[in-house]
């Protein structure tokens, strides 16, 4: 229980961080959102920092993994999970599933929000 409310509140703080950077610099630029690709970025290093500390061992305890990982990370942008998995896959040597789950992602994804958004209009 301890461990899920680590990740609510980390979602927390994460998901209001990237609400506040992304409603100051999207708006900068017509056609590139540059709040959401700069805590997607920011968010894959962190997520990498953060799983590096906690595999060196004593860095960064378990309690505090969860915190910033999956919380913290998990609520700023999914991007920096989804980029972990896909280098897991490539430090494995999977090449095949990488590039599977790769274009799938991206692909479906894509059409998952094509498909949301006209049954929105249907209802």
């Amino acid at each position: 229980m301890k461990q899920a409310l680590l990740v609510f509140l980390g979602g927390g703080f994460g998901s209001v961080l990237r609400y506040l950077i992304s409603k100051s610099l999207n708006p900068v630029f017509q056609n590139f959102f540059l709040g959401t690709f700069l805590v997607n970025i920011v968010g894959c290093f962190l997520i990498g920092l953060f799983l590096g500390l906690s595999a060196k061992g004593n860095l960064l305890s378990y309690n505090n993994t969860i915190f910033l990982a999956t919380g913290f990370c998990g609520g700023f942008t999914t991007f920096s999970a989804f980029a972990f998995e896909k280098h897991s896959l490539l430090k494995n040597g999977d090449l095949l599933p990488f590039a599977i789950y790769m274009a799938s992602s991206i692909i479906i994804g894509v059409l998952a929000v094509v498909l949301g958004l006209w049954l929105s209009k249907q209802l």
